[in-house]
């Protein structure tokens, strides 16, 4: 990394918040421009679709968004695409690519993989040796969790399930479920965990938390499931998921090793 690059990483280190969505949304696009295949290879995705369909979820925007953003920058690199290139780069998106286009790969990518709360020191050697599998667990960690996340609220409104209900997030309460929805009509709410796919099917996986809370509630828990980030999202809603899906007990046993010293 030449010095510029580290004078900018350690700008983000100490201030990751003055980045904005929009920002984000157009830093994204310029990274898939500047490093094309690699840059997915980097991030965990098999495709620009893929790409487009979980970032532009997780950032709250629409996929579509971040493909239009990085054909804006495709004339500014020899890449086998033509972008936007019968018309000039729109200037908002020069300033950002005239601060942020010399990042290198490795700092590009930690950059983009930051405006999910990732950091890659925090992965564990121990978990995933490889590091494809450190990079292929970024894309799955968003696909479970932002992405999922953000596309339920997009399409609340159109849900009959919870029609009229007021919505909370409790992602971050630990509490066996994402979302909960009440009604100013009944005391009781209904709980939504959100789980996410990357095709049209897969395996489900509940925490002993969210298993134990989905078995007290019965009706009221509703398992919400995004299928198909890798093409075109949809989703499938599950009431009372432990009595109409065939959930199985799995165990593991995880090692974990610390050094001790005695003083």
């Amino acid at each position: 990394m030449d010095v510029s690059g580290n004078v900018l990483a350690a700008e983000m280190e100490l201030n990751p918040q003055r980045i904005t969505t929009r920002e984000r949304l157009i830093l994204t696009g310029l990274y898939l421009s500047k490093y094309d295949s690699l840059g997915l290879r980097r991030l965990g995705f098999d495709s620009f679709k893929e790409a487009f369909n979980v970032i532009g979820y997780a950032l709250g925007s629409k996929p579509a968004s971040i493909k239009n953003y990085r054909d804006e920058f495709d004339p500014l690199f020899p890449n086998h695409r033509q972008g936007w290139h019968k018309r000039q780069t729109r200037r908002y998106c020069l300033d950002v690519f005239e601060e942020y286009g010399s990042l290198d790969i490795e700092s590009f990518t930690g950059l983009v993989r930051s405006f999910f709360g990732y950091d890659d020191s925090m992965a564990s050697e121990i978990v995933s040796p490889k590091k494809r599998d450190r990079e292929s667990g970024f894309a799955q960690r968003l696909i479970t969790g932002a992405a999922a996340e953000r596309y339920f609220e997009s399409v609340l409104a159109s849900l009959s399930e919870f029609e009229g209900m007021a919505m909370q997030n409790t992602t971050r309460l630990g509490c066996g479920y994402d979302f909960r929805m009440q009604s100013a009509s009944n005391k009781e709410f209904l709980a939504v965990e959100v789980k996410g796919l990357k095709n049209k099917t897969g395996t489900l996986s509940l925490t002993p938390k969210e298993h134990q809370v989905a078995t007290a509630m019965l009706g009221r828990y509703f398992l919400f499931v995004v299928k198909n980030f890798v093409e075109s999202p949809f989703h499938e809603i599950f009431q009372n998921p432990v009595s109409g899906l065939a959930f199985k007990k799995k165990e593991r046993v995880t090692i974990q090793v610390s050094w001790l010293a005695t003083i």
